[in-house]
């Protein structure tokens, strides 16, 4: 079995997807010939040729729209927005068009369509190219979000977002594209959608977190340890929907949570998941809901590391958790 990156899982998907089914087809910005600016599409147009694997001029809303029609007509497109904080001139086609299509048509028409787009700092991208908007499209009715963290997933995942009858926005962590590696099934394989994995055991608290920052709570739980305190880890994989038995279940075993994410912290996606728990397991919690997140700024550039979730902040707030 090989082993792979995350990105070399996501390219491997792409091929994987297009050897079986000729209506997947693949374009956006400097995606061709170039591979795209991280290499997620290299070697696809030298295999599929020009009318399947094409760039696109920088007309996000034009990419989209474009993907849309395509959709809605049979085949399943998977175009890439290059940077998730570009996405924004499309968001009008994402949430006002692909999203409702389905409802609007009485369910005579879906939008089989994934836009993947690599999201998140950790790369010294500065505040145009390191944001984390995810929680914009998880409040839109239509849509699936879905955000991988290992290899194995984002293969898995990316499969089952191109199979699917409805748009999903596949939002890649580039922080960790090159960052780990793990062996990765050759040829076709799917992960669900809408279903969690349990990351890590634990006993004394659950950290409910996603993408990049899965690894970054990984770390926490096992310095945690180190001081007797026992952590869960849940990845969520999928955003919307998520995966609310996973979550209670976590929670009811440990009786303290968290979230982390790397988005500001007013109205970011863990809010979501800490209302609720709250809702639904308030009776099982012997502390309060806690959020670690990025601060309520734009992205900083020189202080990037320290406007994200670090071990350090998180190992904070599970002290707190567990000392309540």
């Amino acid at each position: 079995m090989p082993t792979m990156t995350l990105i070399q899982a996501v390219t491997d998907a792409l091929r994987s997807e297009m050897r079986e089914d000729k209506d997947v087809v693949v374009f956006g910005e400097d995606v061709g010939k170039n591979g795209g600016v991280f290499r997620a599409t290299d070697g696809l147009q030298a295999e599929f040729g020009e009318e399947r694997v094409f760039d696109t001029p920088l007309a996000e809303g034009g990419i989209i729209g474009t993907a849309i029609g395509m959709a809605l007509y049979g085949l399943k497109p998977v175009p890439e927005i290059q940077f998730q904080d570009f996405i924004f001139p499309a968001f009008d086609q994402i949430v006002s068009e692909a999203a409702k299509i389905r409802y609007r048509s009485g369910g005579q028409y879906t939008v089989p369509m994934t836009i993947r787009t690599p999201y998140g700092g950790g790369i010294r991208g500065g505040h145009y190219h390191s944001q984390s908007g995810e929680a914009y499209f998880t409040h839109t009715p239509g849509l699936k979000v879905v955000i991988p963290s290992t290899p194995y997933d984002a293969k898995g995942l990316l499969i089952s977002s191109i199979r699917d009858p409805d748009p999903t926005v596949f939002m890649e962590p580039k922080r960790v594209y090159r960052a780990i590696k793990e062996e990765v099934p050759e040829g076709s394989y799917t992960v669900p959608l809408g279903k969690a994995r349990l990351a890590r055991e634990g006993q004394d608290l659950s950290i409910i977190t996603y993408g990049a920052m899965v690894h970054v709570a990984l770390e926490a739980a096992k310095q945690a340890e180190q001081e007797g305190i026992s952590v869960e880890v849940v990845d969520l994989r999928t955003l919307l929907p998520y995966d609310g038995d996973a979550i209670l279940k976590s929670v009811k075993k440990t009786g303290r949570a968290m979230t982390v994410y790397e988005a500001p912290k007013i109205s970011g996606f863990g809010g979501e998941i800490n209302a609720f728990i709250a809702e639904n397991a308030i009776e099982y919690l012997q502390a309060p809901l806690y959020r670690v997140a990025g601060f309520d700024t734009p992205f900083p550039y020189t202080l990037e590391h320290d406007y994200m979730p670090t071990t350090d902040r998180i190992l904070h707030f599970i002290r707190k958790s567990k000392a309540y």
